[in-house]
C-alpha cells in the first residue's frame, strides 16, 4: 500500500511538545494507539485532528495551523476544569480567553444583566462579570441595548487560534462532571 508523505511545520517546538504531552497525559492509563497518536501530534501542531492535517496536504482547502504559543498562553489562564482563573494583561491572550467564554454563551438568546453575570461567574474563578461583559462588548462579541437591560451574543467566526482555545476549554469543562456544562457553538470548530 502506497503512503503519501505528509509534512508538518512546527513554528514553536516547545509549545508543540507541551501540547503533545498534555494530550498524551489525558490517555496515561495505557500507551496510545496509532490513530490516537496521529491525532495527538496533529492537534499539537495546531490542527483539529489527523484528518484535518491530511486535508491541508491534499489541497482540498488549505487551512492554516494555529499558533501553538498563543494557544498555550491562553490555556495557561484556565484551570484543568476549564474555568478562567486569571485576567491577562496582554490583549491578545485576553482576546483568546474571551472567545472561549463567548463560545459557552447560548446563541440567539437574550440575557438580563443578572443572568449573563451568573453565566460568566460559572465560567470563572475570579468572578468579575462586569469586566468580562465590557471586554466582550468592546471586541464585538456581545451586544447590549442602550439601558443595559438586555445582552445577546453576536455571531461571528473565531480565527483558528481562538477555535483551538475554545475546543480545549470545552473539552476540559465536559471532562469534569463537577463543572456545569454550558451550551456552546462548536459547529465545525
Amino acid at each position: 500500500m502506497t503512503r503519501e508523505a505528509l509534512s508538518l511545520t512546527i513554528p514553536d517546538v516547545s509549545a508543540f511538545a507541551r501540547a503533545l504531552k498534555s494530550d498524551l497525559d489525558d490517555a496515561a492509563q495505557c500507551p496510545p494507539g496509532h490513530q490516537t497518536l496521529l491525532n495527538a501530534i496533529a492537534r499539537a501542531g495546531g490542527y483539529r485532528n489527523f484528518q484535518h492535517l491530511k486535508a491541508t496536504q491534499t489541497g482540498a482547502s488549505p487551512v492554516e495551523p494555529v499558533e501553538g504559543r498563543a494557544v498555550s498562553r491562553a490555556l495557561a489562564r484556565f484551570t484543568s476544569e476549564g474555568l478562567l482563573e486569571s485576567w491577562s494583561t496582554k490583549r491578545k491572550v485576553r482576546q483568546h480567553c474571551l472567545w472561549a467564554l463567548w463560545a459557552q454563551v447560548p446563541p440567539r438568546r437574550e440575557f438580563t444583566e443578572r443572568t449573563i453575570s451568573e453565566l460568566f461567574d460559572s465560567m470563572t474563578v475570579f468572578r468579575d462579570p462586569a469586566q468580562i461583559r465590557r471586554s466582550l462588548i468592546e471586541d464585538g462579541l456581545l451586544e447590549r441595548n442602550r439601558d443595559g437591560s438586555c445582552y445577546i451574543r453576536l455571531e461571528t467566526r473565531p480565527d483558528v487560534t481562538a477555535q483551538a482555545v475554545i475546543r480545549e476549554v470545552i473539552r476540559r469543562r465536559s471532562a469534569n462532571p463537577e463543572v456545569p456544562e454550558r451550551a456552546s457553538v462548536l459547529h465545525g470548530l
